[in-house]
């Protein structure tokens, strides 16, 4: 989840290392640092809190070296104080490090017996001294990496920075992604290639047991084994992407109204929106309509997206699906058929929970189909088959053009998975299509209730707990309402099957308390309306996203209705999630959250 970058530059790198930092804010952290070789002996500035903080102390006391390591920090062990914050440092080198050491508390009992000193709460500290120790012992740098990632357990990226070294930096990986950037005269290392993009589009992806030597005219690639081994370098795309706000307050904004352009994007690769057919970019597993189970697996956002895609999966290709967070099915002892097929889902490629699952699926002889957004992640390169969602960059902590374009791909694969089975008939087929392809229309249209929603969210901003219901395909889509209203406003919420609400929550009800009711017209909706009612008789106070009439059909007062045009029911969760994601975001804006950056959350969870 945190940020590194590496430069063996020309001149002073400290600037550049920042602007290198500040594109990968997105990921989330909470403390930042570089170091630097200042003739030839390492220095160090950190801060605790956001870049700028770091800036003005570089301001008060600039670091020139033409070459360093930088790194953002999200806290996983020890507080996020300066104390803490990367780059980890001791009289031989400096290191920062993206995941965890699982077993830090052995290696630390182990080095202070041999009369090691440590400063810091956190499990990387450990590394520097490991490496340290043995250049205390007479090793060369390269070396004593070489006898330390081995004794290493746990989802790791590191990057080395050496004292008297100024034409080295090490960098290695495990579970964890790493970069290598290539330039005339300059390397970089980095987390991933949109930190490395104003610099060089031409990109070396490290593979988990690897580790490199950078130097500024050459990069030796080595397994963790001493192997010298080859990695090809490839160009990335990375340098073409826009990362700014445009004219939107804030970057969620931003990705919330491009959401019916990348809809449409994902939906033209997926779709012959002229034969109104399903054509996939790639081929199914020929025994598709044998099979009669499909896993699928995710977290966060990503897992209620495939709660969606399960209603689809079943309802157009009578196919069971079993699914489960990842971190749970994991430890599951799930049994699983070799030669079936896994489905995971995730935004950067890098969930670590979902990544170990798709790990655990391969080992069990299952073929594994990834949902992703980037393209070069290490889910793209240990699965199958990948499904690219064409969402582009999402720097908004927040989900929200992530989730409803793995939406757009779920409701493809189901349908082309019905035709292979012989369940989806060609006029069924082209029906399904026609409702797809008027999604984005349908989202844009959503985008317009924003300013009312805007209205709602000052009086939704003064409660303390929120109720979501739902049915179909709108429970899954309560969940994803009550999680994006709990990262952003820290309001607490909770999604609930509408027909459960006799089943305990409607205890909650009173006067004071907002129930968020999502109610697409759809065959249970008149169930949804008697939930409704029981709602409204205990004086609960009403939000009804439907279509115009809604209300009135129910028989019910509203505090507010967001009317939302006519659709068709099978794929009404997507333009849905638009009124769902501008209630939560409306609601932090006002309240004066930071809505790019929700405290103690991370874009990309590379940690179990």
């Amino acid at each position: 989840m945190c940020g590194i970058v590496g430069i063996l530059g020309e001149g002073p790198v400290a600037p550049q290392i920042v602007d290198a930092l500040r594109r990968l804010e997105y990921r989330g952290y909470d403390s930042a640092g570089i170091a630097t070789l200042e003739g030839g002996r390492l220095a160090r500035r950190r801060a605790q809190g956001k870049l700028r903080n770091l800036e003005l102390k570089l301001d008060e006391s600039p670091l020139r070296g033409a070459i360093g390591i930088g790194h953002t920090r999200w806290a996983t062990h020890g507080r996020p104080t300066e104390n803490n914050a990367h780059p980890h440092a001791n009289r031989r080198l400096a290191v920062v490090h993206n995941g965890i050491i699982e077993n830090f508390r052995e290696l630390r009992d182990e080095l202070k017996a041999k009369g090691h000193g440590f400063a810091t709460e956190t499990d990387t500290e450990v590394v520097a001294h490991l490496v340290g120790d043995a250049i205390e012992a007479g090793r060369r740098p390269a070396e004593a990496v070489a006898s330390a990632l081995p004794r290493l357990k746990g989802a790791f990226a590191l990057a080395f920075l050496f004292n008297g070294e100024k034409d080295l930096l090490i960098g290695a990986c495990q579970g964890a992604p790493l970069a290598i950037g290539h330039g005339e005269g300059e390397m970089y290392l980095g987390s991933d290639a949109l930190a490395l993009a104003p610099f060089t589009d031409a990109i070396t992806y490290l593979e988990d047991g690897d580790w490199a030597l950078v130097r500024r005219r050459s990069v030796e690639f080595r397994r963790v084994s001493g192997e010298l081994i080859k990695r090809q370098k490839q160009r990335s795309q990375a340098g073409a992407l826009l990362v700014d706000r445009g004219n939107h307050r804030h970057f969620m904004a931003k990705e919330m109204h491009e959401q019916p352009e990348v809809v449409g994007r994902t939906l033209a690769h997926y779709l012959d929106m002229a034969a109104g057919e399903v054509r996939l970019p790639f081929a199914l597993p020929k025994n598709i309509g044998k099979l009669s189970r499909l896993t699928l697996v995710a977290c966060g956002t990503a897992y209620y997206a495939g709660l969606i895609g399960k209603y689809w999966f079943e309802r157009f290709a009578q196919l069971a699906v079993d699914i489960d967070v990842a971190s749970e099915f994991r430890y599951r002892d799930v049994p699983m058929q070799a030669g079936g097929l896994t489905i995971a889902v995730s935004q950067s490629g890098e969930t670590a929970d979902t990544l170990a699952c798709l790990r655990h699926a391969r080992r069990h002889g299952q073929r594994v189909l990834s949902i992703l957004n980037v393209a070069t992640s290490t889910m793209a390169r240990e699965s199958d088959i990948v499904a690219p969602t064409l969402a582009g960059p999402e720097i908004g902590v927040a989900s929200t053009k992530a989730f409803t374009c793995q939406l757009a791909v779920l409701a493809c694969l189901a349908m082309a998975m019905g035709r292979a089975r012989g369940v989806l008939d060609p006029q069924r087929e082209a029906e399904l299509v026609s409702q797809l392809i008027a999604v984005p229309g349908l989202m844009a249209e959503a985008l317009k209730r924003e300013h009312a929603i805007e209205l709602l969210a000052r009086d939704l901003a003064k409660s303390r707990d929120v109720l979501y219901l739902g049915r179909g395909t709108s429970f899954p889509l309560a969940l994803e309402g009550a999680l994006k209203l709990k990262e952003l406003s820290y309001i607490h919420a909770e999604g609930y099957a509408a027909g459960e609400l006799k089943h305990g929550p409607i205890a909650l009800i009173d006067e004071a308390l907002p129930v968020i009711v999502i109610a697409p017209s759809d065959p249970v909706r008149e169930k949804t309306a008697s939930n409704m009612q029981e709602v409204a008789a205990r004086g609960g106070r009403i939000i009804l996203i439907g279509e115009a009439g809604a209300a009135q059909e129910a028989q019910v007062e509203t505090m507010a209705t967001i009317a939302m045009p006519d659709m068709g029911a099978e794929f009404a969760a997507i333009p849905y999630a638009v009124p769902a994601q501008l209630i939560a975001y409306h609601t932090a804006v006002f309240m004066g959250k930071d809505v790019d950056q929700p405290r103690n959350l991370a874009k990309s969870v590379t940690v179990e």
